[in-house]
Protein backbone atom coordinates (compact mmCIF):
# COMPACT_ATOMS: atom_id res chain seq x y z
CA UNK A 1 0.00 0.00 0.00
CA UNK A 2 1.59 3.30 -0.91
CA UNK A 3 1.83 6.36 1.66
CA UNK A 4 -0.82 9.21 0.93
CA UNK A 5 1.75 11.48 2.54
CA UNK A 6 4.52 13.13 0.71
CA UNK A 7 6.16 15.55 3.03
CA UNK A 8 6.88 14.39 6.44
CA UNK A 9 7.93 16.94 9.56
CA UNK A 10 9.88 14.50 11.68
CA UNK A 11 10.00 15.97 15.34
CA UNK A 12 13.26 14.49 17.16
CA UNK A 13 14.78 13.11 13.92
CA UNK A 14 18.40 13.41 14.34
CA UNK A 15 19.10 10.30 16.97
CA UNK A 16 17.32 6.97 17.46
CA UNK A 17 13.69 6.12 16.18
CA UNK A 18 13.13 9.51 14.79
CA UNK A 19 16.18 9.55 12.70
CA UNK A 20 16.08 5.81 11.51
CA UNK A 21 11.94 6.19 10.74
CA UNK A 22 12.98 9.77 8.51
CA UNK A 23 15.50 7.74 7.03
CA UNK A 24 13.03 4.86 5.81
CA UNK A 25 10.47 7.50 4.83
CA UNK A 26 13.12 9.29 2.45
CA UNK A 27 14.42 5.46 0.78
CA UNK A 28 10.24 5.21 0.56
CA UNK A 29 9.98 8.38 -2.06
CA UNK A 30 8.92 10.69 0.51
CA UNK A 31 10.23 14.24 1.65
CA UNK A 32 11.41 14.88 5.34
CA UNK A 33 11.57 18.03 7.35
CA UNK A 34 13.96 17.00 10.46
CA UNK A 35 13.40 18.92 13.34
CA UNK A 36 15.72 18.37 16.40
CA UNK A 37 17.97 20.74 18.65
CA UNK A 38 21.48 19.64 17.06
CA UNK A 39 22.46 21.56 14.24
CA UNK A 40 25.51 19.77 13.06
CA UNK A 41 23.08 16.39 12.98
CA UNK A 42 20.60 18.62 10.89
CA UNK A 43 23.02 19.56 8.58
CA UNK A 44 24.81 15.48 8.28
CA UNK A 45 20.78 14.23 7.63
CA UNK A 46 20.47 17.12 4.74
CA UNK A 47 23.90 16.27 3.51
CA UNK A 48 23.14 12.89 2.98
CA UNK A 49 20.03 12.72 1.09
CA UNK A 50 20.60 16.44 -0.39
CA UNK A 51 17.85 18.65 -0.40
CA UNK A 52 15.70 17.50 -2.99
CA UNK A 53 14.82 15.29 -0.17
CA UNK A 54 15.52 16.41 3.07
CA UNK A 55 15.73 19.75 5.07
CA UNK A 56 16.59 20.61 8.98
CA UNK A 57 14.39 22.88 10.99
CA UNK A 58 16.98 23.62 14.27
CA UNK A 59 14.41 24.16 17.36
CA UNK A 60 14.18 23.14 21.40
CA UNK A 61 10.41 21.88 21.64
CA UNK A 62 10.95 22.14 25.24
CA UNK A 63 10.12 25.55 24.79
CA UNK A 64 6.60 25.55 24.59
CA UNK A 65 6.14 29.80 24.08
CA UNK A 66 8.35 29.47 20.83
CA UNK A 67 6.00 26.69 19.29
CA UNK A 68 3.30 28.58 17.60
CA UNK A 69 5.92 30.73 16.01
CA UNK A 70 8.02 28.00 14.44
CA UNK A 71 5.19 26.19 13.16
CA UNK A 72 4.05 29.15 11.32
CA UNK A 73 7.90 29.59 10.08
CA UNK A 74 7.67 25.75 8.68
CA UNK A 75 4.36 25.49 7.41
CA UNK A 76 5.28 28.54 5.55
CA UNK A 77 8.31 27.47 3.91
CA UNK A 78 7.09 24.16 3.37
CA UNK A 79 3.39 24.19 2.79
CA UNK A 80 3.08 21.00 1.65
CA UNK A 81 3.72 19.42 4.90
CA UNK A 82 0.70 16.70 5.23
CA UNK A 83 2.00 14.59 7.88
CA UNK A 84 3.51 14.89 11.32
CA UNK A 85 5.62 12.38 12.93
CA UNK A 86 6.41 12.99 16.57
CA UNK A 87 9.20 11.28 18.07
CA UNK A 88 11.13 13.37 20.64
CA UNK A 89 11.59 12.09 23.99
CA UNK A 90 13.26 11.55 27.25
CA UNK A 91 14.18 8.75 29.75
CA UNK A 92 14.89 9.05 33.40
CA UNK A 93 14.90 6.76 36.79
CA UNK A 94 13.59 8.14 39.42
CA UNK A 95 13.40 7.32 43.45
CA UNK A 96 10.45 8.93 44.75
CA UNK A 97 10.96 8.30 48.47
CA UNK A 98 14.41 9.30 47.84
CA UNK A 99 13.44 13.02 48.63
CA UNK A 100 16.96 14.25 48.95
CA UNK A 101 17.82 12.86 45.26
CA UNK A 102 14.58 13.16 43.70
CA UNK A 103 14.89 16.16 40.94
CA UNK A 104 11.32 16.94 41.23
CA UNK A 105 12.27 19.77 37.80
CA UNK A 106 13.95 17.38 36.09
CA UNK A 107 10.95 14.94 36.45
CA UNK A 108 8.64 17.76 35.40
CA UNK A 109 10.80 18.77 32.63
CA UNK A 110 10.66 14.96 31.37
CA UNK A 111 6.51 15.03 31.50
CA UNK A 112 6.72 18.74 29.46
CA UNK A 113 9.33 17.16 26.65
CA UNK A 114 7.50 13.45 26.58
CA UNK A 115 3.78 14.85 26.50
CA UNK A 116 2.91 18.51 26.77
CA UNK A 117 5.17 19.53 23.96
CA UNK A 118 3.66 17.00 21.72
CA UNK A 119 -0.05 18.45 22.83
CA UNK A 120 1.02 22.63 22.35
CA UNK A 121 2.60 21.22 18.72
CA UNK A 122 -0.58 19.16 17.52
CA UNK A 123 -2.73 22.60 18.89
CA UNK A 124 -0.46 24.64 16.11
CA UNK A 125 -0.24 22.61 13.47
CA UNK A 126 -3.88 20.85 13.69
CA UNK A 127 -5.31 24.27 11.27
CA UNK A 128 -3.00 23.48 8.90
CA UNK A 129 -4.10 19.86 8.09
CA UNK A 130 -7.63 20.80 8.18
CA UNK A 131 -6.73 23.46 5.28
CA UNK A 132 -4.78 20.77 3.19
CA UNK A 133 -7.55 18.78 1.48
CA UNK A 134 -5.54 15.81 0.93
CA UNK A 135 -5.23 13.33 3.41
CA UNK A 136 -3.23 14.11 6.20
CA UNK A 137 -2.24 12.47 9.54
CA UNK A 138 -0.61 12.58 12.88
CA UNK A 139 1.99 9.86 13.95
CA UNK A 140 3.10 9.89 17.75
CA UNK A 141 6.01 7.34 19.17
CA UNK A 142 4.69 6.19 22.03
CA UNK A 143 5.64 3.36 24.53
CA UNK A 144 4.45 -0.34 25.31
CA UNK A 145 4.90 1.52 29.29
CA UNK A 146 2.27 3.66 28.56
CA UNK A 147 0.17 0.23 29.32
CA UNK A 148 2.30 -1.57 32.00
CA UNK A 149 4.40 1.04 33.50
CA UNK A 150 7.70 0.42 34.83
CA UNK A 151 8.22 1.53 38.57
CA UNK A 152 11.62 2.77 38.11
CA UNK A 153 10.83 5.20 35.08
CA UNK A 154 7.10 7.20 36.64
CA UNK A 155 8.27 10.33 34.60
CA UNK A 156 8.36 8.29 31.05
CA UNK A 157 5.80 5.56 31.95
CA UNK A 158 3.17 8.66 33.22
CA UNK A 159 3.77 11.11 30.19
CA UNK A 160 3.62 7.88 27.27
CA UNK A 161 0.18 7.32 29.30
CA UNK A 162 -0.66 10.50 29.32
CA UNK A 163 0.04 10.45 25.61
CA UNK A 164 -1.96 7.42 24.39
CA UNK A 165 -4.95 8.63 26.20
CA UNK A 166 -4.41 11.61 23.88
CA UNK A 167 -4.11 10.13 20.93
CA UNK A 168 -7.36 8.15 21.56
CA UNK A 169 -9.14 11.00 22.40
CA UNK A 170 -7.65 13.24 19.03
CA UNK A 171 -8.20 9.76 16.92
CA UNK A 172 -12.12 10.36 18.26
CA UNK A 173 -12.70 13.63 17.20
CA UNK A 174 -10.87 13.78 14.21
CA UNK A 175 -13.08 10.74 12.95
CA UNK A 176 -14.78 12.52 10.55
CA UNK A 177 -11.99 14.86 9.09
CA UNK A 178 -9.02 14.15 6.33
CA UNK A 179 -6.50 13.66 9.28
CA UNK A 180 -5.51 10.17 10.56
CA UNK A 181 -3.76 9.77 13.89
CA UNK A 182 -1.49 7.13 14.42
CA UNK A 183 -0.01 5.73 17.78
CA UNK A 184 3.17 3.49 17.48
CA UNK A 185 4.01 1.46 20.48
CA UNK A 186 7.16 0.53 20.67
CA UNK A 187 9.36 -2.31 23.45
CA UNK A 188 12.49 -1.11 24.41
CA UNK A 189 14.83 -0.49 21.36
CA UNK A 190 18.31 -0.25 21.25
CA UNK A 191 18.62 3.97 21.04
CA UNK A 192 20.66 6.50 22.81
CA UNK A 193 17.16 6.43 25.30
CA UNK A 194 19.02 4.39 27.48
CA UNK A 195 22.39 6.23 28.06
CA UNK A 196 21.60 6.67 31.37
CA UNK A 197 22.53 3.18 31.62
CA UNK A 198 25.76 3.60 30.59
CA UNK A 199 26.81 3.97 26.86
CA UNK A 200 27.13 0.66 26.00
CA UNK A 201 24.73 -1.35 28.46
CA UNK A 202 21.93 1.27 27.37
CA UNK A 203 22.20 1.19 23.27
CA UNK A 204 22.39 -2.83 23.88
CA UNK A 205 18.65 -3.09 25.45
CA UNK A 206 16.04 -3.66 23.31
CA UNK A 207 15.30 -4.47 20.05
CA UNK A 208 17.79 -4.05 17.23
CA UNK A 209 16.48 -0.61 15.66
CA UNK A 210 16.60 -1.52 12.26
CA UNK A 211 14.34 -4.65 12.91
CA UNK A 212 11.85 -2.26 14.79
CA UNK A 213 12.12 0.52 12.41
CA UNK A 214 11.16 -2.09 9.34
CA UNK A 215 8.37 -3.16 11.02
CA UNK A 216 7.15 -0.04 11.97
CA UNK A 217 7.60 1.05 8.03
CA UNK A 218 5.16 -1.58 7.38
CA UNK A 219 2.50 -0.96 9.47
CA UNK A 220 2.33 2.39 8.55
CA UNK A 221 2.34 0.86 4.82
CA UNK A 222 -0.68 -1.08 5.81
CA UNK A 223 -2.64 1.85 7.04
CA UNK A 224 -2.97 0.96 10.53
CA UNK A 225 -3.37 3.52 13.05
CA UNK A 226 -2.28 1.67 16.00
CA UNK A 227 0.97 -0.60 15.58
CA UNK A 228 1.89 -2.66 19.07
CA UNK A 229 5.62 -4.08 18.26
CA UNK A 230 6.54 -6.23 21.07
CA UNK A 231 4.93 -6.82 24.65
CA UNK A 232 5.51 -6.69 28.53
CA UNK A 233 4.81 -10.11 29.91
CA UNK A 234 3.07 -12.62 27.90
CA UNK A 235 1.81 -11.49 24.18
CA UNK A 236 -1.28 -12.54 24.25
CA UNK A 237 -1.82 -10.87 27.58
CA UNK A 238 -0.64 -7.53 26.26
CA UNK A 239 -1.78 -7.44 23.14
CA UNK A 240 -5.48 -8.29 24.97
CA UNK A 241 -5.44 -5.61 27.39
CA UNK A 242 -4.58 -3.32 24.71
CA UNK A 243 -7.39 -4.19 22.41
CA UNK A 244 -10.07 -4.68 25.39
CA UNK A 245 -9.08 -1.26 26.35
CA UNK A 246 -9.51 0.62 23.06
CA UNK A 247 -13.07 -1.59 22.76
CA UNK A 248 -13.90 -0.11 25.96
CA UNK A 249 -13.08 3.60 24.92
CA UNK A 250 -14.79 3.57 21.49
CA UNK A 251 -17.98 2.04 23.38
CA UNK A 252 -17.86 5.12 25.75
CA UNK A 253 -17.24 7.71 23.27
CA UNK A 254 -20.08 5.69 20.73
CA UNK A 255 -21.89 6.40 23.97
CA UNK A 256 -21.11 9.97 25.00
CA UNK A 257 -21.86 11.07 21.40
CA UNK A 258 -25.52 9.76 21.91
CA UNK A 259 -25.18 6.53 19.43
CA UNK A 260 -24.01 8.72 16.38
CA UNK A 261 -21.80 8.08 13.95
Amino acid sequence: MAFPYKHFLVIGATAGIGKALATRLIESGAKVTAVGRRQDRLDEFVQTFGAAHAKGERFDIGELAKIPDFVTKVMKESPDIDSIVFNAGVQSPYDLTDLDKFDLTAFHLEVKINFSSFISLTHALLPYLQRNPNPTSFIFTGSNLAIVPAATLPAYSASKAALNVFTLCLREQLRHSNTKVVEISPPPVQTELHDYMGEDAGRQLGMPLDAFTQQVYQGLAEGKDQIVIGSIGPVDTFNGIVDTRRTAFESLSKMMRGGKP
